[in-house]
C-alpha cells in the first residue's frame, strides 16, 4: 500500500489518533473473520431447516454480514461486525416457521418491519425508555436462556438429544454414525478452543464434514453450485401478508415482531459494552460514542438481510477477537466485510455440511453465551426469580418470547408486591399487561 493510501485512511478512519496502523486493521479484521466465518455454514443449516433454500441461505448470509460490517465500519468507524445473529436465527427457524406455521416469507417480512422499528425507536429515542425498564439481570437471563436455546437445538441435531415418552427427553444412540460424528466434531472445536485457535469452530465443522463424507454420512447436492443462488430467497419476503393481507395468524405476528426487536436489542447492547469497552472507545461516563449510529446502521443491516433472505442481522461479540488483535477503528470493519463478499464465491457449497457437523458449533456458541449469567444476583429473590423463569422458560418451551414474557411479568409483579412501584414504572407495568393479555389469548386460542 501506498503512503498516499496509508495517508488517506488514516484520516478517514482516525488510525493514528486511536494509536493503530493499517496493517494492525487488516490483521484484526481477519481475526474477526475467522472467529465469525462458521455462520456462513451454521446460518443455512438452520433456516434450512424451515425451508429456505440452503445454497441461498449462504449466499444471503455472506452478502448481508458484509455489507452490514462495511456499513458499521464506514458509518460508525467502530470494530464492529455484524451477521446474521445466533438464537434469533433458531428462533426463526423452530418457533415462527415450524411451531406458529408462518410461512417463511412472512417471517422475513416480519424481521424487516423490526428492523424499521428498531430504526424508528433508535431516531425517536424511544429505545432509551425500553432500555431503562429493563432491568440489568434480565439482559444477562435472556442471553444465558438463548444459550441454552442453541446448545439445545444443536444436541437435538446431532442425535445426542433425543424425544422420551417417559421422561420428555433422553440420550440418544451416541455409538450411531450421527451421534457419533457431533460429538467428533465437539472434541476438535473444543480442544482448538482452549489452545486459543481463532477458526477453532470453522475448522471443526470442516474437518467433521470430511470425516462425513468418508464414511459416506453426506448426502449428494440437491441443489447445483451457482452464484445465482442468492435470487432463491432474496426480495421474497412478504411484507403485506404481516399484516394480515396474504394469511392470517392473529397476534402471533406481533409477538414476533416483539421478539425480533427485543433480542436485536439486548443483543447489541450487551455486544456494544463489551466491544467497546475492551477497545477503551467508551469515554469517561460509561458512553458509547456515536451510539445512535451504530444502532441505525443495525437496523438498516436487519433490513437489508431480510431483502437479502436472512434472519436478524445483529452485532456480533466475537468482533472482540478482532479487539484483541488491535483492531481499534471501522477499518476493522470493513476488511470483514470484504472478506464475507469474497466468501460468496464458495457459500453455494454450505449444502454439502451434514448436521452433525454444525451442531456441535451450536453447543459451544450456546454455551459461551451462558457469561452473562453471572450478571445475575442470585441471592436476592428480586432479581434470581425472574431470572431463572426466563432462563428456563426459553429452552423448555422451544420459544424466547415466553421466556421473555416470563421474566418481564415475573419482574413487574414482584416489584409490585413489595411495593417498590412508582410512576416511572408505567411502561414497565404497561408490557407486563401485555403479556398477561398474551397469555389468556393463547390459552383461549
Amino acid at each position: 500500500m501506498t503512503e498516499a493510501h496509508s495517508s488517506a485512511l488514516d484520516r478517514r478512519f482516525r488510525l493514528s489518533e486511536r494509536g493503530t496502523s493499517v496493517r494492525t486493521e487488516v490483521l484484526a479484521g481477519f481475526t474477526t473473520f475467522l472467529t465469525m466465518a462458521y455462520i456462513v455454514l451454521v446460518n443455512p443449516a438452520i433456516l434450512g431447516q424451515a425451508g429456505l433454500p440452503v445454497a441461498s441461505v449462504a449466499s444471503a448470509t455472506c452478502f448481508a454480514a458484509a455489507f452490514a460490517s462495511i456499513l458499521m465500519g464506514l458509518v460508525a468507524n467502530t470494530p464492529l461486525a455484524l451477521a446474521p445473529g445466533m438464537g434469533l436465527n433458531a428462533y426463526f427457524s423452530f418457533t415462527v416457521v415450524q411451531q406458529m406455521g408462518v410461512p417463511w416469507p412472512i417471517a422475513l417480512g416480519c424481521v424487516f418491519i423490526s428492523g424499521v422499528a428498531f430504526l424508528i425507536l433508535t431516531l425517536t429515542g424511544v429505545r432509551q425508555l425500553i432500555v431503562s425498564v429493563i432491568p440489568s439481570h434480565l439482559f444477562g437471563a435472556v442471553a444465558g436462556g438463548i444459550g441454552l436455546f442453541i446448545g439445545f437445538i444443536g444436541l437435538k441435531d446431532a442425535g445426542i438429544v433425543v424425544a422420551n415418552p417417559a421422561t420428555f427427553v433422553g440420550l440418544g444412540p451416541v455409538t450411531q454414525p450421527g451421534p457419533a460424528l457431533a460429538l467428533f466434531g465437539l472434541v476438535v472445536i473444543g480442544t482448538l478452543s482452549v489452545w486459543n485457535v481463532r477458526a477453532a469452530m470453522l475448522i471443526g465443522i470442516v474437518l467433521t464434514t470430511l470425516a462425513a463424507w468418508v464414511f459416506g454420512q453426506v448426502a449428494p447436492p440437491t441443489e447445483p453450485y451457482s452464484l445465482a443462488a442468492l435470487t432463491g430467497t432474496a426480495f421474497k419476503l412478504d411484507i403485506p401478508g404481516v399484516f394480515g393481507l396474504t394469511g392470517s395468524h392473529g397476534l402471533g405476528l406481533l409477538e414476533i415482531l416483539f421478539v425480533f426487536l427485543f433480542v436485536d436489542l439486548f443483543d447489541n447492547i450487551g455486544t456494544l459494552v463489551a466491544v467497546t469497552k475492551r477497545a477503551g472507545l467508551m469515554d469517561g461516563a460509561g458512553r458509547i460514542p456515536g451510539l445512535n449510529r451504530i444502532l441505525m446502521t443495525d437496523a438498516v443491516a436487519t433490513m437489508v438481510g431480510a431483502m437479502a433472505g436472512t434472519s436478524t442481522v445483529t452485532s456480533y461479540v466475537e468482533s472482540a477477537a478482532g479487539v484483541q488483535a488491535g483492531g481499534r477503528t471501522g477499518l476493522t470493519a470493513v476488511v470483514t466485510g470484504v472478506l464475507f463478499l469474497a466468501t460468496m464465491f464458495v457459500a453455494p457449497y454450505a449444502q454439502l455440511v451434514p448436521l452433525a457437523a454444525t451442531a456441535p458449533a451450536l453447543v459451544v456458541v450456546g454455551g459461551l453465551m451462558l457469561l452473562p449469567l453471572t450478571e445475575v444476583d442470585w441471592e436476592d429473590p428480586m432479581a434470581a426469580i425472574p431470572a431463572f423463569l426466563t432462563v428456563a422458560m426459553i429452552p423448555l418451551t422451544f420459544s424466547i418470547a415466553n421466556g421473555l414474557a416470563f421474566g418481564i411479568t415475573a419482574h413487574a409483579l414482584l416489584k409490585l408486591l413489595k411495593g417498590q412501584a412508582t410512576r416511572a414504572d408505567w411502561f414497565l407495568f404497561t408490557l407486563a399487561a401485555l403479556f398477561v393479555v398474551r397469555f389468556a389469548w393463547m390459552a383461549a386460542a
